[in-house]
């Protein structure tokens, strides 16, 4: 069954079963009413004429006139009333019948008491009354005398005219069922339509998502739960296309990675093989052979070290590395790291700075440390030409900061926004022209700063240079994050 029949059913339901109850409430207030009122009428009447007769009595007999009796029925019938009446023993006095009537015994026992009797039908009662034609409620009272009973009256009315507003009042709840029937039904329509078109609206939006547009946005003016679902989904969506653009991006520098990796390799391959090949076949002079033995050798390395910064790149992601931390004096390997590194400025024409005091204490994995200095150098070697680089450190609250400050052509809020993921590189076509990294030193120097509990930041501005600032903080201080 459709979500929209079933909001019908159940608004249907809702209305009917409250008419209903109202229905039975109004029926039994207004069958108690009208037999109540029956029953006060006709006690009124019966209350009237014993007090005649307890005034027209002789011996304790009743002295009400035959006649008189029959005035009064005949009044009483234009109330549609009828009336009997008997003696002190029970015994039938009026209308008088061929045969002799009493009131059964129990029925008798209750009025000799002083109690009244009230019949709401003689053919359900087992009354001496017994069974008539049309059935007929009434009461039966008794006439006391100084506390004797002098007699008893039975006074009643038709069944059917006591229960005409009855009827009538049921004939106005069919009416009320028929147009809360008809008013629930348009109603529940309505108000099933209009909940069920924002749930429509929500999987037209899903399927959209489902087939790949990440643009679609639901529009919602409320505040019901349905609407609370539209923002949530927005959200959703807004997620996605962020993942979606996050994973394009990864892809695109997985891609570019993959050609940088191509072209780095390719190069010192092709200079291996031709000089093999010349050695093979002896076309490289004696004395040049030396000098191509070297190259060959730089060019291993230079392979070497690519499969070793993907290697070491995987080992450091997954956490399969041990830091083994101690306190040192970083100063020293900044030092070190600035004379193995001097060769490389000298070739861009920078000049490299240290900036530290002589004895600068640092809780961390000391070649890791070491690892992440050369990464964050290098990386500012490369992209800085004719100018300085300054590392500076100092102490901070329980933790140790390092900053790598070059003044080279500096990066763009998008490009830091991606400096440290896998795979990017700031300056593309340096890889084109073959001087550019693997696209995995910032990576590498991220993941390692996070698993010793320190943090990481960069602040750039293209042509600006960039300043990389790393904090190390000491035993029992380090700040753990989740990725």
């Amino acid at each position: 069954m459709k979500l929209i029949y079933q909001h019908m059913l159940s608004f249907l339901l809702i209305i009917l079963t409250t008419v209903a109850i109202i229905g039975y409430s109004e029926i039994a207030y207004v069958t108690n009413q009208s037999y109540s009122q029956n029953y006060q009428r006709m006690e009124d009447y019966a209350s009237s004429l014993g007090s005649l007769a307890a005034t027209d009595k002789k011996n304790g007999t009743l002295m009400l006139n035959a006649n008189f009796l029959k005035q009064m029925e005949f009044v009483l019938r234009g109330d549609d009333l009828h009336l009997r009446i008997f003696d002190s023993d029970g015994r039938q006095i009026y209308p008088k019948t061929a045969k002799d009537l009493h009131l059964a015994s129990d029925i008798y026992g209750i009025l000799k008491q002083g109690q009244e009797i009230r019949i709401k039908n003689n053919n359900d009662s087992h009354s001496y009354m017994g069974h008539t034609n049309d059935p007929c409620t009434g009461v039966l009272v008794p006439w006391m005398s100084e506390h004797k009973m002098i007699g008893a009256i039975w006074l009643g009315a038709r069944v059917k005219n006591v229960e005409r507003p009855i009827a009538m009042a049921k004939q106005n709840l069919v009416n009320a069922f028929i147009v809360a029937l008809t008013v629930g039904a348009a109603l529940s329509l309505a108000l099933s339509y209009y909940t069920t078109s924002k749930i429509k609206r929500l999987s037209i939006a899903t399927k959209k998502v489902t087939s790949g547009n990440f643009d679609v946005q639901l529009n919602y003016k409320g505040n019901d739960e349905i609407d609370q679902l539209a923002d949530n989904f927005n959200q959703m969506v807004r997620s996605l296309k962020q993942s979606d653009e996050e994973i394009k991006n990864q892809e695109k520098r997985r891609d570019q990675f993959l050609a940088d990796a191509a072209h780095e390799m390719r190069t010192p391959l092709t200079t291996i093989n031709g000089i093999l090949e010349g050695l093979q076949y002896d076309a490289i002079p004696e004395d040049a052979k030396p000098k191509s033995i070297s190259l060959m050798k730089k060019e291993t390395k230079r392979l070497i070290r690519l499969v070793n910064e993907n290697l070491d790149f995987e080992k450091i992601r997954n956490n399969q590395i041990l830091l083994v931390k101690t306190s040192f004096n970083a100063t020293k390997i900044l030092e070190d790291v600035k004379m193995q590194l001097s060769q490389n400025a000298e070739k861009e024409h920078d000049e490299i700075r240290i900036a530290a005091p002589g004895d600068l204490s640092v809780y961390a994995d000391k070649d890791r440390f070491t690892q992440i200095i050369f990464n964050l150098v290098q990386n500012a070697i490369q992209f800085t030409k004719n100018g300085q680089i300054v590392i500076s450190g100092r102490r901070k609250d329980h933790a140790t900061e390092i900053v790598v400050m070059d003044n080279g052509i500096g990066m763009s809020d998008e490009q830091m926004k991606y400096i440290f993921d896998r795979f990017f590189k700031a300056d593309p076509s340096r890889a084109r022209q073959g001087t550019g990294e693997s696209g995995l030193g910032l990576s590498i120097v991220s993941s390692l700063i996070k698993q010793h509990g320190g943090k990481i930041s960069v602040d750039s501005s293209p042509n600006e240079g960039a300043i990389f600032t790393i904090t190390f903080f000491d035993e029992g201080f380090e700040q753990y994050l989740s990725e």
